[in-house]
């Protein structure tokens, strides 16, 4: 699934890591929703989405071949 997760995460100068600490999880899970190897839960989704101010539908694009 596309992100605009590193756009948001480069636009604010975080690392990977960083923004990993703000959310509570691993620098490897947000390595790994950015090149598109793993999809985020609802909650974690939600939680990215808060954190950047936007919708999960502005961070996440959900196409009809992801469902």
């Amino acid at each position: 699934m596309r992100t605009e997760i590193k756009a948001l995460r480069k636009e604010r100068n975080m690392s990977q890591a960083d923004l990993a600490d703000a959310l509570g999880v691993s620098r490897q899970t947000i390595i790994s929703i950015e090149n598109e190897r793993y999809v985020a839960s609802l909650p974690l989704a939600y939680r990215i989405a808060h954190y950047f101010g936007k919708t999960i539908e502005e961070v996440f694009d959900l196409t009809d071949e992801d469902i």
